[in-house]
């Protein structure tokens, strides 16, 4: 008898902390940037509704995130050198560390188990346990000629053989690192790749690395597949004996579009958009817009590009239809869209209007917006699908 009552107990327990705390899957979640105040919204895209705010993440003025392969967790990446891991579904930090002085963004490793993050000072690339944030390997950059500082390190992501690929801004190289063997990377180093990459982006099956160039016209290619064939120049002639206009704000080759056999990248100083053939990297087009695009992103299914612009444009959005290359659509959103996110089946466009104070949800196919929340100061939108794609 005594035993069943406390098994009932027991029992009962169980049912009331259910109800108190429903179980919740954590797939459609997402996290909400506010650069202003340090902290991040935990957003759901179903509901269309945010779920609760994390604060102290430090400086988020140039923060990105990657998720843990269960999607549980978001690493956040902060321009004070702060690495913070952050429970979805508790909305707490779980860990936090100041890893660096001045970091500009990091990776997740093939496996989920490493975590990279990429600094201008100290120039480098530190790496951590993704559980315990616990630091497990130190990659300096190249010394800079006064001795005194290292090349600061850009465009980080991860490929495929639990490698990271990254590039040296001030040296003008791409580094591999080699994790597959342990917390001792094997470093490979292609030099002189350019002047001044600036960011940089990874063909979805892992195979393409490829390296904006701010000192010179063109992009550097890298063939992870092949990379005892070095690094080769792509779009080299763009632009040259042209006028550049004042560059506002850095395009961000991550928000690259690859759709209809086509990749679609952001011009640096120009208002265009540059349309290459896939399969041979020459260019094919250049598509005329409104102003310097920062983002360009394409819709899941690859029919529509999406596109944000630089200062004094960023009260714009438009799309681009990657058959035709017509604009299809010429949106003002609001002031200053920062960022743009398609959910992972693409249903939905979330877009942050930094000094509208919100976030607001589009229909992409009917070009309607569904609605919007309040946020303060918002940047950049992450959901947890992005944990199973290669290079985010």
């Amino acid at each position: 008898m005594i035993r069943s009552l406390l098994s009932l107990t027991a029992t009962a327990l169980l049912l009331s902390a259910c109800a108190q705390t429903p179980l919740r899957g954590t797939g459609d979640l997402g996290v909400v940037v506010e650069r202003a105040t340090g902290s991040l919204q935990i957003i759901e895209s179903d509901t269309r509704t945010a779920l609760a705010r994390v604060e102290g993440l430090g400086d988020l003025s140039h923060a990105s995130v990657v998720f843990s392969r269960d999607q549980r967790y978001a690493y956040v990446f902060g321009r004070d050198g702060g690495l913070s891991k952050v429970d979805l579904l508790t909305a707490h930090i779980d860990r936090r560390i100041i890893q660096g002085g001045n970091s500009i963004g990091g990776a997740i490793s093939q496996d989920g188990k490493l975590i990279a993050v990429s600094n201008y000072e100290p120039g480098g690339v530190k790496v951590f346990d993704a559980q315990t944030l616990a630091q497990v390997a130190d990659i300096p950059a190249t010394p800079l000629p006064d001795g005194k500082k290292r090349s600061r390190v850009v465009g980080l992501v991860d490929a495929p053989g639990q490698r990271f690929v990254f590039s040296l801004f001030d040296t003008g190289e791409i580094w591999t690192a080699d994790f597959s063997q342990g917390h001792t990377p094997r470093i490979e180093r292609f030099t002189a790749i350019g002047q001044q990459p600036y960011d940089a982006l990874i063909t979805p099956d892992g195979r393409y690395y490829m390296a904006g160039l701010f000192g010179e016209d063109g992009m550097a290619q890298l063939d992870l597949w092949h990379p005892e064939h070095g690094v080769k120049r792509v779009l080299g002639q763009y632009g040259r004996g042209e006028a550049r206009l004042p560059v506002y704000k850095m395009p961000h080759l991550e928000g690259w579009a690859l759709a209809d056999q086509q990749a679609f990248v952001p011009a640096v100083g120009h208002h265009q958009v540059l349309v290459m053939d896939a399969s041979n990297w020459q260019q094919r087009d250049a598509i005329a817009v409104a102003g310097q695009p920062v983002f360009v992103t394409a819709r899941p299914d690859g029919r529509q590009l999406w596109v944000n612009f630089a200062y004094p444009d960023n009260d714009r959005v438009q799309v681009i239809d990657t058959q035709t290359h017509a604009i299809v659509a010429d949106l003002r959103p609001g002031p200053a869209v920062l960022h743009m996110e398609f959910t992972a089946r693409g249903d939905q466009l979330w877009l942050s209007a930094r000094d509208g104070a919100e976030v607001q949800v589009w229909d992409p196919y009917r070009l309607e917006r569904l609605g919007s929340l309040p946020a303060l100061s918002p940047s950049g939108i992450f959901f947890s699908s992005r944990a199973h794609k290669p290079g985010y």
